[in-house]
């Protein structure tokens, strides 16, 4: 109960600054949070995790919102519409979990995922900026809004009265998550800029306000919105649906490792989805599990869905008891915990780690953050989608590969690139293949193999792939493999396999291609091959033992 006393005490600023990132009345954030905590806590597997209005989706909302808005902006008509994407994100959710599909959340890898993330960052971090110096611009996308600001901070738009409390306000967040994160350092600076505001009359000196948001809680309804609308809103919660089911999944996963629980990934959408639906009645919009109130929730001593209860509790007794809450709070503070949000979203050291350690994925999350930034946030969530699908297809297109031989001393066969010491058995070529084989890849495997062979000054008799890694073989690559056949045979050549697995070996038999090499070629180990193959050829080699004595074979 403590815990969602403090946790209140960062849920209803956030909750309403990520409603005007959204697009959307500030009150309706207040809404959205009630119902996505007291919905979860029905729901949601977690005993830790806490959903509500996220930073990341703040932009997402906006751009599917606000072109159906229309040029009159009318507010009732966003309420509606973002409520209708929150049911449609919340079926979606519900739709997928109960399908079990909760591996879809694996599909943004690790470096797309922090590129579009990083993306958003910016994007939101941008379009605050002229709100954060006192003014506003209509400008939309990121360059036309960067342009806009720019303009405005040179023709003189900009209230000093604002930019100093927006400064401030910054000041005051991101010096207490630096120096004393337990510390709620939004709340002291939404009520400092507050009481400034009122004190000092600021309004007067031009600073903009948020003024009474509506006391009172509203009834629940099914968002009333045009058939055409929901036609165009359906794409838009499909993106929502895939990247609020990887945030949420992926941070009830890491929460609960923490805690030595586990949670089902399924469960967990379905329950993400029922916070969605649930919210959209209430004139909120989409949700997602939110790491900064996950994490403050815990640090506050927070063990079970009480504390979400108690959040939710505070709130209504909040709106009910009076509507003038945030009468005086600048637009300027509100941009400042916005802000706040996007330096915390902005993932700085990952790029410096990917950077280290491996710069082909730097290049793969920058190229996710450039597709948020040029193309925007909807279509950026497919930017991110397509180059983390790319990118496994590029490692699968050009895997790993080794011709192999033995080391003195050494257990097991070894890269001969990496370890030419290694000797090479006599008329064999041990050659190893690290992906499933299919379409893109198959013909590399034939001119590696062929390669392998003509490297050789012996004469060559068998080829053993040690299949281990190869989970599949596709028809295309059937097709070359039976070409590969065909060629090995002219060269008077067998080919073999080891440790290929069952339902591969069925793959070959039903290509017919199982037959052809012979069910005595398929070996499950890679030292049974080789036995068979000396046995088979009388070839006589000299091997060397892990202790290292001479052994002939």
């Amino acid at each position: 109960m403590f815990a969602g006393v403090v946790l209140t005490t960062l849920l209803v600023p956030q909750g309403m600054a990520y409603a005007e990132l959204a697009g959307l009345p500030p009150v309706t954030g207040l809404y959205t949070t009630v119902l996505a905590l007291l919905t979860y806590a029905a729901f949601g597997p977690s005993r830790i995790l806490v959903l509500g209005p996220d930073s990341a989706l703040g932009p997402l909302i906006a751009a599917a919102i606000l072109p159906l808005v229309g040029a009159d902006g009318d507010p009732a008509k966003a309420v509606a519409l973002a409520g209708m994407l929150a049911v449609l994100t919340g079926v979606l959710c519900i739709g997928a979990g109960l399908a079990r599909l909760g591996l879809l959340a694996e599909l943004l890898s690790k470096p797309v995922r922090i590129g579009f993330l990083n993306g958003i960052a910016v994007v939101v971090l941008v379009g605050q900026l002229p709100k954060f110096f006192g003014f506003d611009t209509n400008a939309t996308g990121l360059l036309d809004e960067f342009e806009a600001f720019v303009r405005g901070v040179v023709d003189g738009e900009t209230v000093p009265a604002a930019l100093l409390i927006g400064a401030a306000s910054l000041a005051v967040i991101i010096g207490f998550q630096a120096w004393s994160p337990k510390v709620p350092g939004i709340l002291i600076a939404v009520v400092g800029a507050t009481i400034a505001t009122g004190v000092f009359n600021l309004t007067e000196h031009g600073v903009s306000v948020v003024g009474a948001i509506p006391g009172g809680f509203p009834t629940p309804a099914i968002p009333s919105v045009s058939f055409d609308d929901i036609a165009a809103l359906f794409v838009a919660a499909a993106g929502l649906a895939f990247v609020t089911l990887s945030d949420t999944v992926t941070l009830s996963r890491i929460f609960a490792g923490r805690r030595g629980e586990s949670v089902d990934a399924n469960q967990e959408i379905v329950a993400l989805g029922a916070a969605n639906i649930a919210a959209g009645c209430f004139q909120g919009f989409p949700v997602s599990a939110s790491a900064s109130r996950t994490a403050l929730a815990d640090s506050a001593g927070s063990r079970t869905q009480i504390t979400g209860v108690v959040g939710a509790t505070a709130i209504i007794m909040i709106l009910v008891a009076d509507g003038g809450l945030a009468r005086n709070l600048p637009q300027s503070a509100l941009a400042a915990i916005i802000i706040a949000a996007a330096i915390q979203l902005f993932d700085l050291g990952s790029l410096r780690w990917l950077w280290r350690i491996r710069r082909s994925e730097l290049f793969l999350s920058v190229a996710a953050l450039l597709g948020v930034a040029v193309f925007g946030v909807l279509p950026g969530i497919v930017v991110a989608i397509v180059l983390s699908l790319a990118n496994f297809v590029r490692r699968a297109w050009r895997p790993y590969d080794a011709v192999l031989g033995r080391i003195p001393g050494r257990k097991g066969y070894h890269d001969i690139d990496r370890h030419p010491e290694a000797a090479q058995i006599p008329g064999l070529v041990l050659y190893r293949f690290d992906a499933p084989l299919f379409f893109a890849n198959a013909e590399l495997f034939a001119h590696r193999v062929t390669d392998a062979l003509r490297a050789r000054d012996d004469p060559m008799r068998w080829v053993i792939v040690a299949a281990e890694p190869m989970t599949d073989i596709d028809t295309t690559a059937a097709e070359i493999l039976e070409r590969l056949l065909d060629d090995l045979e002219a060269r008077g050549v067998e080919l073999a396999f080891a440790e290929l697995k069952g339902p591969v070996k069925d793959r070959l038999r039903s290509y017919g291609l199982y037959e052809r090499i012979g069910d005595d070629r398929f070996y499950p180990t890679l030292g049974t091959a080789i036995d068979g193959y000396l046995a088979a050829t009388g070839t006589v080699w000299v091997d060397w033992s892990d202790q290292g004595d001479d052994t002939e074979r």
